[in-house]
């Protein structure tokens, strides 16, 4: 198979915008260098990565996004939502309710890629924007974004490695090895450590109980929470393929009972969960919180990440109105995470 590259240079303020926007059109893989980010990995006392004087300020100010999608047998770009990666492909819209289900000639999908940036620009600098496109081989495209992918302490006892590079860790470090592939959730992102750090705090209190990662993209946080000490854990998402590369990196971190799966929080395995885990977007987190709440044990805890600090009062507003309380909050680079809990009576 063969694939378009569009490479877009952006603002840091804009690039997680512009990734909800290009899954939003489908997008098979979509690889971000942002070297605001490289640098907090650097300067972090904790990091394990280390780089060569001159390397970050070599990387400019701008973030650097590579988008990746299929091109078809008849010279068609497939942009869009594709049915077999869903069990309810009508199901889908609570989420990418901006999503497109369609296949474009090179110009058309440029066209509309622009269209989508054009729109972001009216409320964010974009920056440069797009800037060039260009074909790669399957292979490429597989293995072009590892370059840029390195261990990282991810909280206090868990350290992410990837699951080609060959490292030793201190005896204490929980060490999860993963391929994140096309899926999202490599790790480095605030709204994935926030809750990271939440489920190692959390974790002891789950005794027999069960865990349940909703939007569970590459399996990361399942897969903490695994390691950390959950014993049922299940992982769910409404697209295959990230099911697929979960299911993947469950078994590579020798995780292959936790229950991976696809579909929506209406699709879950079970009732009365002690956590429950959201990383996705803020206005979907308010969007589901009666649901969360109905499949919540009466002791349970929701974590819930991917919030943006502008959106924050609509998910604090959602969580009240529905006799749920934050029990701890926490703020990285304006994005916010939270541990809520049902109020008492």
């Amino acid at each position: 198979m063969q694939w378009i590259e569009i490479l877009i240079k952006t603002t840091e303020e804009a690039s997680d915008a512009i990734c909800e926007m290009l899954a939003q059109l489908g997008a098979d893989g979509i690889a971000v260098c942002d070297p605001f980010e490289i640098k907090r990995i650097i300067d972090d006392p904790d990091s394990l990565t280390y780089a060569d004087e001159g390397y970050v300020d070599s990387l400019g100010t701008d973030v650097v996004i590579r988008a990746y999608f299929a091109e078809l047998d008849d010279g068609l770009i497939r942009m869009g939502a594709k049915s077999d990666e869903y069990i309810d492909p009508d199901g889908i819209g609570m989420i990418y309710d901006n999503i497109t289900d369609k296949s474009l000639n090179v110009d058309e999908a440029i066209a509309e890629l622009k269209r989508r940036l054009d729109e972001i620009r009216e409320f964010l600098d974009v920056g440069e924007g797009f800037l060039s496109y260009k074909y790669v081989k399957d292979e490429d495209w597989a293995n072009n974004w590892k370059a840029d992918y390195k261990s990282f302490r991810i909280s206090d006892r868990v350290i992410i490695c990837p699951s080609w590079e060959d490292t030793e860790f201190g005896p204490d470090d929980v060490v999860i090895r993963l391929d994140p592939g096309s899926a999202f959730g490599t790790g480095t992102h605030e709204t994935t450590s926030m809750c990271a750090e939440f489920i190692d705090k959390y974790v002891g209190e789950l005794g027999e109980g069960s865990l349940l990662d909703l939007g569970t993209g590459s399996g990361i946080l399942a897969i903490i929470a695994r390691k950390l000490g959950a014993r049922n854990v299940e992982a769910i998402d409404i697209d295959k393929l990230a099911v697929d590369v979960a299911i993947d990196n469950c078994s590579i971190n020798g995780c292959s009972d936790i229950k991976c799966h696809t579909g929506e929080i209406k699709d879950t395995y079970e009732n009365g969960y002690k956590i429950i885990i959201a990383n996705i977007i803020a206005d979907v987190i308010a969007a589901i919180i009666p649901d969360v709440k109905s499949r919540l044990a009466e002791d349970g805890l929701f974590i819930c990440s991917g919030i943006i600090n502008t959106k924050a009062d609509r998910v604090r507003n959602a969580i009240r109105d529905n006799g749920m309380e934050i029990v701890e909050e926490r703020e990285k680079n304006d994005w916010i995470a939270m541990t809520v809990k049902v109020s008492c009576p």
